[in-house]
């Protein structure tokens, strides 16, 4: 087990894509289809069509036999650029997630996608509230989520690969 003061706050992963940043923001930002890249979510509701900043929805994950919910809300939405939202649960900031991309092909269609994620559980009304709720709802101590979401991202990333390099 990890110490308070070792612990991850903030996790990153990056992947070469073969192709525009137009297409690989196309792809994260479609939260409906967030069950195709991430190896926990199984479904999304997304309140209303247009996906851009204020845009609320819910995630429903799942780890092992455990199944919980989470409410987001679209925090950045840039077309070929970045995509971000914010993570509570009983309106209380859990966590942050994001997308960078950058155009790295020069004269071919290359892209960088990295995949990001901060831990708001500190500092905050609530926090530890949530933590032991994380960890009563999916299992996972809030010390170890950063090591299990890094595992998490590079299947997410290896899926977002595949699937807008197959079109």
């Amino acid at each position: 087990m990890i110490g308070a003061m070792e612990r991850e706050w903030v996790v990153e992963e990056s992947v070469a894509v073969e192709a525009g940043p137009r297409a690989v923001y196309a792809a994260v930002a479609d939260l409906r289809r967030t069950r195709e890249w991430s190896p926990e979510v199984f479904s999304t509701w997304v309140r209303g069509r247009a996906v851009r900043p204020g845009t609320k929805f819910v995630g429903f994950n799942r780890l092992g036999w455990r199944v919980w919910f989470t409410t987001c809300e679209v925090t950045v939405a840039v077309p070929g650029e970045a995509f971000a939202f914010r993570v509570s649960s009983f309106g209380i900031p859990v966590a942050l997630w994001g997308y960078r991309i950058e155009d790295v092909g020069g004269d071919a269609a290359r892209t960088r996608l990295t995949e990001y994620w901060e831990d708001l559980r500190r500092g905050t009304r609530g926090a530890g509230l949530v933590s032991l709720l994380g960890k009563v709802f999916t299992g996972v101590p809030a010390a170890e989520r950063a090591a299990l979401n890094r595992t998490g991202m590079r299947a997410t990333l290896g899926r977002i690969k595949a699937g807008v390099e197959r079109g």
